[in-house]
C-alpha cells in the first residue's frame, strides 16, 4: 500500500485547486449530513475546493456545518431532471464527482443522463445505485460504485454479482464490510485494515469523500478504491484507538491525514 501512497501528489508552491476538486451531488431532508461527510473526508485527503449540490429545501441547513464546504441549491426537495443544469455545472467545475449520499427517491431517468453525460470520474453511492443499475446500456467506464451490502443486493439482482457487474459494464465497485472488497474487470481484492467502530453511520459516505479526492488527484478508479479502503479502515483504526467503540464518522475523517502522512 506504500506504493499507493507515493502516488497521491504532494505539490509544493501550488494554487488552489491543483490537488483536486470535488463536487457533492446529495442529501435529503432527512439524510442532510451524508453529503457533508463526503465533502469534508475529500478535503481531509487532500482536495483543495469542495463544491456541495444540495436540494434547496436543506440548503441552509447544510451550508451551515463547515466553513470549508461551498455548497449550492438545485430547484424541488428531490434529485429530477430540473436540477441537472446545476449538476451538469458542478461536473464542469469539477475534477471528480459524487453522487448519491444522502438521497431519498431521486428521479432515476435523471441519475441515468447525469453519469452518462459527465466525462470526468463519478463515484456512485447509496441511492443513487439502484437507478445507475436501471439502464444496462449505460456505460459506467468512469465510475466507482461503494455500496454497502444492502446496496451489494441491488447489483446482484440485476447482474448476478459484483465481478459480473464489473467486467460487463468496467465499472469498479468498492464494496464495504467486515472485510471490504474492491472489485475491478471482474477481478475481486480484499482490504484488512479497519474496525468494527466503522459499522456507525457515516463512514460509508467518508469512503466515498475519500475515493472521490483520490480520483481528483489523478489516480485510477482500482487505484483509488483499493487505497480508499485501506485509507479508512487505517484511519477507522486510529480513531478507536482513541475513542474506543464510541467512535463517530468525522472522528475518523480527522484521522485520515495522519494516516496519509
Amino acid at each position: 500500500m506504500e506504493r499507493l501512497l507515493e502516488t497521491i501528489p504532494r505539490v509544493s508552491g501550488a494554487s488552489k485547486g491543483d490537488t483536486g476538486r470535488v463536487g457533492v451531488i446529495g442529501g435529503n431532508v432527512a439524510y442532510p449530513g451524508q453529503p457533508a461527510l463526503a465533502g469534508l473526508a475529500a478535503l481531509r485527503t487532500g482536495t483543495d475546493v469542495v463544491r456541495l449540490l444540495v436540494s434547496e429545501e436543506i440548503h441552509a441547513t447544510v451550508a451551515s456545518y463547515s466553513p470549508n464546504l461551498l455548497t449550492g441549491r438545485y430547484p424541488g426537495t428531490h434529485f429530477t431532471e430540473d436540477a441537472l443544469e446545476d449538476a451538469f455545472e458542478l461536473a464542469e467545475w469539477a475534477d471528480a464527482l459524487v453522487v448519491g449520499p444522502g438521497f431519498v427517491d431521486p428521479e432515476p431517468a435523471a441519475i441515468r443522463e447525469l453519469i452518462a453525460e459527465t466525462e470526468i470520474p463519478v463515484v456512485v453511492d447509496a441511492t443513487a445505485i439502484g437507478p445507475a443499475l436501471g439502464g444496462r446500456e449505460l456505460a459506467m467506464e468512469n465510475t466507482v460504485f461503494t455500496p454497502d451490502s444492502a446496496e451489494e443486493a441491488w447489483i446482484d439482482g440485476e447482474y448476478g454479482s459484483i465481478e459480473d457487474f464489473s467486467t460487463e459494464t468496467d465499472a469498479v465497485v468498492a464494496l464495504t464490510g467486515g472485510t471490504d472488497v474492491i472489485v475491478a474487470d471482474g477481478d475481486r481484492q480484499t482490504n484488512e485494515t479497519g474496525t468494527s467502530a466503522l459499522t456507525v453511520a457515516g463512514t460509508g459516505d467518508t469512503l466515498t469523500g475519500i475515493v472521490a479526492s483520490l480520483l481528483g488527484q489523478g489516480l485510477e478508479r482500482a487505484e483509488a478504491a483499493e487505497l480508499g479502503a485501506w485509507i479508512l479502515g487505517k484511519s477507522g483504526e486510529l480513531a478507536s484507538t482513541e475513542y474506543g467503540t464510541g467512535v463517530v464518522a468525522t472522528d475518523v475523517i480527522e484521522r485520515v491525514p495522519d494516516t496519509i502522512r
